[in-house]
């Protein structure tokens, strides 16, 4: 029996828990408390808040990307496959102890997409980075904690309020799309997004793509007036 590796741990802001990245064999797995955040065995979710996303696009040659949320890099490794040459990716992750675990253990898993020149990789939190956009992006991607209803940050919440939804659509270019990664589905927050005038469309994915436990991804249009 091969046994369960710690490989590393990572404090959470303003949180008791820890973010604890564990090996089995060839699979890695995050986990809070426990509970499993994110595993290289379920990642097509990841990957399809991306495909999502970017089909919102009509032109990917010189896309502006902005990804908040590195995990184990699958949604960004999936934007690298779908933009142009010409596309800058920005990621913004708050723990720098993911990307280093990127950087170390789990880049073989994507193709080490951080080595990718047209990425852009900063450590801290997404929220100012939104907040400076000013019609800059063509999409914005987020898969923070376990979407509006999170696990690890409370500090998270500001995401997903009003004021950060109408910060993201701000950031947007006329025509843009956020693109949100959740564990569950909420009807509050589908209605928070339209109340916004975004344009919603609620897509349930399954965790490996054609089985596994349901995901929620909104995709959240901004008029191109």
């Amino acid at each position: 029996v091969i046994p369960q590796e710690l490989l590393g741990t990572a404090k959470i802001p303003g949180r008791r828990e820890e973010l604890k990245l564990y090996r089995h064999d060839r699979d890695f797995t995050l986990r809070i408390a426990g509970a499993e955040l994110m595993s290289s065995r379920a990642h097509g979710s990841e990957e399809l808040l991306a495909e999502l996303a970017l089909e919102c696009i009509p032109d990917k040659s010189a896309a502006q990307i902005l990804i908040g949320g590195l995990g184990m890099g699958y949604t960004l490794a999936s934007v690298l496959k779908l933009v142009g040459k010409k596309a800058k990716v920005e990621v913004v992750e708050i723990l720098p102890e993911v990307v280093d675990w990127n950087e170390q253990w789990l880049g073989d898993l994507t193709g080490h997409p951080l080595k990718d020149q047209r990425v852009s990789m900063r450590k801290g939190d997404v929220v100012p980075r939104i907040r400076a956009g000013r019609q800059k992006y063509d999409a914005i991607l987020l898969d923070v904690d376990n979407g509006p209803e999170g696990l690890t940050r409370d500090a998270n919440d500001r995401l997903y309020s009003r004021t950060g939804i109408g910060a993201a659509s701000a950031a947007l270019k006329p025509g843009g799309v956020l693109a949100i990664w959740s564990a569950t589905g909420h009807k509050w927050f589908t209605d928070r997004l339209a109340s916004a005038d975004f344009k919603v469309t609620e897509r349930k994915v399954q965790a490996r793509r054609d089985k596994g436990p349901k995901r929620m991804i909104w995709l959240a249009e901004k008029g191109k007036g």
